[in-house]
């Protein structure tokens, strides 16, 4: 998602320590050499090991300056049974692999009996890696802002400008770093990683954006891949890339809600229930943004009103797990009840720091070119709104890749079939985030080297997250023993 981002929501997932970005001079080894091994070193966290990976700034300049990527190992317990590495590939852009490994390790760890050393890393730019700013101001910096919501009347005004003061700051301030961020380049990172690790090849289990980042590396590394698990995909259409992945958050939300209706006119819900019918609950929700677009509610957050769209945004990113159900409706109800002041929930409370919407942005707009007509964004917004009106044309909108400086350094990889068979990839079927038809276009660009399993759920993130021991098992099989389906498979 752009995903931002893989656990529940890029805001909630990037809340590993920082450190300084520091260039120095690379010690004089040859261009080609390959990186030394990782000094690992207790460092805390579930029990996992941390190390440090320098790597150039620019792959293209290998003796030039050096940054440092922030690795960990979860090793694997039981030394007879392991039979390599699986690199954990975050999600986002922006997430922390870090943080996912710390989340999901242990069950990973269980589930796959010590068969690898579990390994994930902050990609540039991410929690304890190197970082980079744009210098935001706070108000661009809520993801309400970041992702371009029109105005209540469809009006994009006041997103052009932002979107054109975001490009111009991230321009001035961002340095060589941020104009390093891209798939590409943190696919040559994954490639330094495996060398520095020692190993001849990768496993991998890549979440969300880490689908399209693991396709890319199996597209230009086949030989390197050994057991690929894709988990909840992206389309990788290379002509649009993020801009495609943002534009099916739209079908991805109307494919989800219908789950939150049936949730919420449950008469199990209590005082939870919004009404009698799943429609009514769609028709309510409809009904209350709109009310908040003409006039907003003030919070228990100083100074940030509850408006239609962070009503929306809330919905958005509820969408990615049950679990987040009650939160919904409970502000749906905080909404209905004059004397009631709405909380909100902290993904769309407050900001995000200034480094993490910096690499959020810069990694969707370095990776391909955005288009930049003003009025052809407007004539879209228009027409997505009628056909997606839970997402009133924010997936169809103009960001600040409209306005970025740069040009991408290379052309987007195409994704063929070329390659090993060795993928699998799983899908719940009602994604908000990675809908289902976008995940199609990935099962059809690999061809023969893939199988998919279907799970008929809905939320964000199949594997060891949905509760479906069908799924579940289908993939620990692969992973464990190599066995994969010998065709695609539905998981009710």
């Amino acid at each position: 998602m752009i995903g931002m981002t893989t656990s529940r929501v890029l805001a909630l997932m990037l809340t590993a320590a920082a450190t300084a970005l520091t260039l120095t001079g690379n010690p004089s080894s040859a261009a080609t050499a390959a990186p030394p091994g990782l000094d690992w070193r207790p460092c805390g966290v579930a029990g996992q090991e941390c190390a440090d990976l320098p790597v150039p700034l620019s792959h293209d300049d290998p003796d030039g300056p050096q940054i440092t990527l922030a690795v960990s190992r979860l090793a694997s317990d039981r030394p007879e049974a392991r039979r390599g590495t699986l690199l954990v590939v975050p999600g986002g852009p922006g997430g922390s692999g870090i943080r996912r490994l710390s989340q999901q390790g242990p069950a990973l760890q269980r589930e796959l009996g010590g068969s690898y050393d579990l390994v994930s890393f902050d990609p540039r730019g991410v929690g304890a890696s190197s970082r980079t700013s744009c210098r935001l101001p706070e108000a661009d910096r809520h993801l309400v802002t970041l992702r371009s919501w029109p105005a209540p009347d469809g009006g994009i005004a006041q997103n052009v400008e932002r979107s054109r003061r975001t490009a111009d700051s991230c321009a001035e301030h961002g340095g060589p770093l941020l104009r390093s961020l891209s798939t590409a380049t943190e696919v040559q990172d994954i490639e330094r990683l495996r060398q520095a690790l020692g190993e001849q090849k990768l496993s991998a289990y890549g979440v969300s954006y880490g689908t399209y980042v693991g396709a890319v590396y199996a597209q230009k590394y086949p030989a390197r891949t050994d057991r690929w698990v894709l988990d909840s995909n992206d389309d990788p259409n290379p002509r649009r890339v993020a801009r495609g992945w943002l534009a099916y958050m739209a079908r991805g939300a109307e494919d989800r809600f219908p789950d939150f209706a049936a949730w919420a006119a449950d008469p199990a819900r209590g005082d939870l229930r919004l009404a009698e019918h799943p429609g009514d609950v769609r028709e309510l929700f409809l009904s209350l943004a709109a009310s908040l677009d003409r006039q907003p509610r003030e919070t228990t957050t100083p100074g940030v009103p509850l408006t239609g769209n962070r009503l929306r945004q809330a919905m958005q990113t509820t969408l990615y797990s049950d679990a987040s159900f009650p939160q919904l409706a409970l502000l749906i109800r905080q909404v209905t009840d004059p004397a009631a002041t709405p909380v909100l929930p902290p993904d769309v409370a407050g900001p995000l720091s200034d480094e993490d919407a910096a690499v959020t942005m810069a990694v969707v707009c370095n990776d391909v070119r955005w288009p930049h007509s003003v009025p052809a964004y407007q004539s879209s917004i228009t027409a997505n709104r009628a056909r997606y009106p839970l997402t009133a044309g924010m997936p169809a909108n103009i960001t600040p890749c409209s306005f970025w400086k740069d040009a991408p350094a290379a052309k987007p990889v195409r994704i063929t079939g070329d390659g090993p068979s060795n993928v699998l990839m799983i899908q719940l079927r009602r994604d908000p985030a990675t809908p289902y038809a976008g995940a199609l276009e990935l099962r059809a660009a690999l061809g023969g080297r893939a199988r998919m399993v279907t799970v008929e759920r809905g939320g964000h993130g199949a594997y060891l997250n949905a509760g479906n021991a069908c799924g579940d098992r289908l993939v620990t099989r692969f992973l464990v023993t190599g066995e994969r389906p010998a065709r695609d498979v539905v998981c009710g």
